[in-house]
């Protein structure tokens, strides 16, 4: 999977945009979380990246259902604790991606009711998995392990703050198609 450099001209503009939005209007200033967050949506903007999880059987989870049974290493399918860190550190990037950048994604076709209850379940289950991330602090761990804390401590401002983000990308994607704007 292709990566996105540290000059490339999108990660600049998202690391710009979450450092204004979350800064100034979230007052979430956390400079480890921007990072972190600028790293997810550059990841995310190949498919591949964002449904990198896969079962046993080699199949893609794109259901946070099944992610949460494949992340358990009791009852469910993860085959060491390593494997549910891996799978439900993907559960939070997933669902805060989801969340914050296209939320009437996370359950389009339920009823106005259901669907907030959906989404409601969407980010326990994101900052659930962070919190759980955050568990794993020993060993080559113990230098993120705080990141995730606060990551879950603060899902519901990231999905705030990356609303704003979108919200701002959006209207410079209409701004350039603006008959003033047009080059004729």
């Amino acid at each position: 999977m292709g990566e996105i450099g540290d000059r490339h001209p999108l990660r600049v503009l998202l690391a710009e945009k979450i450092a204004q939005r979350f800064g100034r209007d979230v007052g979430l200033r956390d400079e480890e979380i921007w990072a972190y967050l600028t790293n997810l949506l550059t990841e995310f903007c190949d498919t591949r990246s964002l449904y990198a999880l896969k079962n046993a059987q080699g199949c893609s989870l794109d259901d946070v259902g099944a992610m949460l049974l494949e992340s358990d290493p009791i009852f469910g399918e993860a085959a060491s604790f390593d494997r549910e860190r891996q799978v439900r550190k993907h559960i939070g990037d997933f669902t805060l991606f989801y969340s914050g950048m296209f939320p009437e994604a996370v359950n389009r076709f339920r009823l106005r009711r259901q669907r907030l209850e959906s989404l409601i379940d969407f980010v326990h289950a994101g900052k659930e998995s962070y919190f759980i991330v955050s568990q794993f602090d020993q060993m080559e761990y113990r230098g993120v392990a705080p990141l995730f804390g606060r990551l879950s401590r603060q899902f519901e401002s990231c999905v705030y703050g990356l609303n704003l983000v979108r919200n701002e990308l959006t209207e410079m994607q209409y701004a350039l198609v603006r008959p003033e704007n047009l080059i004729v």
